[in-house]
């Protein structure tokens, strides 16, 4: 099986690269013009966006710097203490909704420091591909399209990211032990 799984991702994209083109072209769309289409839009809505993304980089600065991720983090300790949960992680937990690039690095410290196959480093690399960078996302996706209500937005995705960052904690103590 796994011999399998790698045949096909070895050869999906380069499959993909020859493929969409010939059947663009099968069906007589003109692929080069279409494309440099989409980059004009999308250069347009890169323009759009940057005030937003600025907007969200200095929010997240601050936050950051004025030491109040670092004093909720201190608050919060001494209850993933209480149940066994490894307490490095949780500033990955902080962070992964606000920057993507941040909680990156901050993984792969961890990663760096207790190893892979540590629990720290399964919880870490599992809260990577469970949450997700909700400012990030409601920043760009709702910036480019000119949405400005976007609490209920903004609730739904930091409460899926709680739930993300739980279950990934809940799964790896199950899967992998204490």
């Amino acid at each position: 099986m796994y011999e399998w799984v790698t045949m096909i991702s070895a050869w999906l994209i380069p499959f993909m690269i020859v493929f969409i083109p010939l059947y663009a072209a099968f069906k007589r769309v003109p692929v080069y013009e279409t494309f440099i289409d989409g980059a004009k839009d999308g250069f347009g809505t890169a323009i759009n966006i940057i005030p937003h993304l600025v907007g969200m980089m200095v929010a997240i600065s601050m936050f950051r710097a004025s030491g109040a991720m670092d004093m909720l983090a201190s608050l919060i300790r001494p209850l993933f203490d209480s149940f066994g949960i490894p307490s490095e992680v949780l500033p990955l937990g902080l962070l992964r909704p606000l920057t993507g690039a941040g909680s990156l690095a901050f993984t792969t410290e961890l990663i760096k420091t207790y190893g892979p196959d540590s629990m720290i480093g399964r919880i870490s690399s599992t809260v990577q591909g469970s949450t997700d960078t909700t400012l990030y996302v409601l920043t760009v996706y709702f910036g480019a399209v000119g949405i400005r209500k976007s609490k209920y937005a903004l609730k739904v995705g930091l409460f899926s990211d709680l739930v993300g960052f739980f279950a990934a904690i809940i799964i790896c103590l199950f899967v992998f032990g204490t």
